[in-house]
């Protein structure tokens, strides 16, 4: 792996730690201020939806403005998906590039883990999937997209932004 591909796993190996630590500013910052995040749902067993402004998906934000409105419902303790925090730990897994890079863009596709626990009803999950993500150099690496294909998508509780 080159040196330009280490710098932007590294974003992705920042993305589980300060969701796991709930450093929410540290990882709004990874995200570029025209992002857009998405979790697509599955049209059927083998089919994703396509289009997250006509069909239904379990997240999407259009740009950063989304996801910083998101954590400040999360800080306020008045979201109901997260009070109390669940605590969670991020096992990213296999990392690959897709397609050609350049110096100021990149897209690697990664398959992850994420172990959630729910204090209030002492319950715990397990999430799994892919992700796709689109990076751009801005001085640093910063993720410019982000499609989340969760493979179990039969959600026993309700999940946000920290659950993938």
């Amino acid at each position: 792996m080159t040196p330009l591909n280490e710098e932007a796993v590294q974003v992705l190996q920042n993305e589980g730690m300060f969701l796991d630590d709930q450093r929410w500013d540290d990882w709004l910052a990874l995200f570029t201020t025209d992002c857009e995040y998405w979790a697509p749902t599955w049209r059927t067993e083998d089919e994703l939806t396509n289009d997250p402004q006509s069909q239904l998906s379990h997240i999407y934000y259009a740009s950063r403005a989304g996801l910083e409105d998101r954590i400040v419902r999360i800080r306020s303790g008045k979201s109901p998906a997260s009070s109390p925090m669940r605590r969670t730990a991020h096992i990213l897994g296999s990392v690959a590039p897709i397609g050609d890079a350049t110096e100021s863009h990149l897209v690697l596709r990664a398959t992850w883990v994420t172990h959630v626990f729910d204090p209030r009803h002492k319950e715990q999950f397990t999430f799994f999937g892919a992700s796709e993500y689109a990076l751009r150099n801005e001085g640093v690496w910063k993720i410019s997209r982000k499609k989340i294909i969760v493979k179990n998508d039969y959600f026993p509780a309700v999940v946000d932004v920290y659950c993938f």
